[in-house]
């Protein structure tokens, strides 16, 4: 079973991402590429008056896709309607959502890649031609039935891009990965979270902060309030560099953002596999996770910080993962070919 852990970059509920969002591209940190593409597109849209083309985010969780959904909209001066994939489970839920848009509104789906395939079918023609079409009752009496829509941008979310099937990948116009942030703007993103929650800080205190958050906002505002907190009940309330380095050290968070469930992981791959490779059913198995949550939420940042590298025949903990465990690394073990 997954433990709720300060720095999983997946939304827990009692985040306040919300109040500190960024509402315009300006205010939006960091992914310069992505920003500088969607004003492009956004301005030369409400230049013509038409519908921004539809735009799928994918990355890692926690980095912004939905802020930049919600950015996208009010750019746009358009509505946004917000669901899910797995919340859109029938044909019908589908219809009735793109017949309430109004004209060049918003529909965002995140986790779009758990969409249904029959699901799909509906928003294919809904994307082309604005248009739903879907059949109405069974057998001889089924017959299919036509309706236009007003013309909507489509954004979809995803942290698992090689899922989003090729037809529905394919009538997305612009498609941006969203990669994790440098410690630059971690640290412009920390210190302006903390002036919207009023909180006072020393400079090095929220660099400190900034340096273990994992490259990914949602994580260093969550630390923020952590450290904040620690730093009210046993400090002067300020947070200096020592109470977020003691703060953090109780959430057993290291000086790079690793916590005990990723320090499990690395372990259990040196300790257990000699290093590896091991396969990812088979490691999940070793530390009672699912594969699935290793692979989208353990993954990114070992993968990122280069102390983890997928193998043709498993993973395998690098020689910088030995030394961060301050692990002699073993000097016989061979190279494995990798993925990438």
């Amino acid at each position: 079973m997954t433990e709720k852990r300060v720095v999983s970059p997946k939304k827990q509920s009692d985040d306040l991402d919300t109040s500190l969002r960024p509402r315009s591209l300006d205010d939006y940190v960091g992914q310069e590429a992505v920003k500088d593409n969607l004003r492009i597109a956004i301005t030369a849209s409400r230049q013509r008056g038409d519908a921004l083309d539809h735009v799928l985010l994918y990355g890692p969780p926690g980095l912004g896709k939905t802020t930049l959904a919600n950015i996208i909209a009010t750019e746009m001066g358009v509505r946004i309607k917000t669901t899910s994939g797995p919340a859109i489970e029938r044909p019908g839920d589908m219809v009735a959502t793109l017949t309430q848009l109004r004209e060049h509104d918003v529909l965002f789906v995140d986790e779009i890649h758990r969409l249904g395939r029959i699901v799909e079918e509906v928003l294919y023609p809904a994307m082309e031609d604005f248009f739903v079409s879907w059949v109405v009752d069974k057998g001889l009496k089924a017959r299919s039935m036509n309706l236009s829509i007003k013309p909507f941008t489509l954004i979809g979310a995803t942290t698992r891009f090689g899922m989003v099937s090729p037809p529905m990948r394919d009538r997305f116009g612009s498609v941006h990965r969203l990669e994790f942030y440098d410690e630059q703007a971690m640290e412009t993103i920390v210190n302006r979270s903390a002036h919207i929650l009023k909180i006072e800080a020393e400079p090095e205190g929220l660099i400190e902060i900034a340096k273990r958050s994992r490259g990914t906002p949602r994580i260093a505002n969550r630390l923020l309030r952590q450290v904040r907190d620690f730093a009210q009940v046993m400090a002067d309330n300020i947070v200096t560099a020592e109470i977020a380095q003691e703060s953090l050290s109780k959430l057993e968070v290291d000086a790079i953002g690793l916590d005990k469930l990723d320090h499990r992981v690395l372990t259990s791959i040196i300790e257990k596999f000699d290093g590896g490779p091991v396969g990812l059913n088979t490691l999940a198995a070793s530390i009672n996770e699912e594969s699935e949550t290793i692979e989208e939420v353990y993954e990114p940042y070992l993968l990122q910080l280069g102390f983890l590298d997928r193998t043709t025949r498993g993973r395998v903990a690098t020689q910088r993962a030995y030394e961060h465990l301050g692990i002699d690394y073993p000097k016989d073990i061979q190279s494995q070919p990798s993925l990438f």
